[in-house]
């Protein structure tokens, strides 16, 4: 019986052993198949070879009949090679899309990261900030420095006053 965590992968991308593909490579195919499937190339080259198969097999039906063209009307060969190709883009669209998927969620990770040092930092910066403000408020300035300087004068005047002479 598989354990719960076990059920979030799928059979076979775990453990490693008798691998008979290397995962990476594989996916970096799968992307590459997909992405050419959403060319206008691809379209245009299938859109030709469609119209050529059908256009090859009507005028073989017309001229020779039916047991000289090799797909002849209603094209059952040609419905079977969309089908085909269709269990295969299929899988491997999807494919594409979960490694697209798995990207950006490491691009969301790295940004949240990010924004949580650059928030700390900021935090930080903004500390000081307020301890240097918090400091150049405590600053003495001329007036203060005088002041006392008249206190420490007056003190010293009062001191030589009762002194003996």
């Amino acid at each position: 019986m598989a354990r719960e965590d076990e059920l979030g992968r799928p059979r076979g991308t775990g453990g490693g052993g008798g691998r008979l593909y290397d995962p990476e490579t594989f996916g970096k195919t799968a992307e590459g198949v997909a992405r050419f499937f959403g060319t206008p190339r691809y379209l245009i080259v299938q859109t030709i070879i469609v119209a050529a198969w059908i256009a090859f097999n009507v005028v073989e039906t017309l001229h020779y009949g039916k047991t000289h063209a090799f797909d002849p009307y209603p094209f059952i060969l040609l419905n079977l090679v969309f089908s085909t190709q269709a269990a295969y883009a299929a899988p491997l669209i999807l494919l594409a899309q979960n490694r697209q998927a798995d990207r950006d969620k490491n691009e969301v990770e790295r940004d949240r990261e990010v924004n949580a040092r650059s928030l700390a930092e900021t935090e930080y910066l903004a500390r000081e900030i307020a301890a240097v403000r918090f400091a150049v408020e405590q600053k003495a300035d001329r007036e203060d420095i005088i002041e006392a300087l008249e206190r420490l004068t007056q003190s010293i005047e009062s001191l030589r006053a009762l002194e003996p002479d």
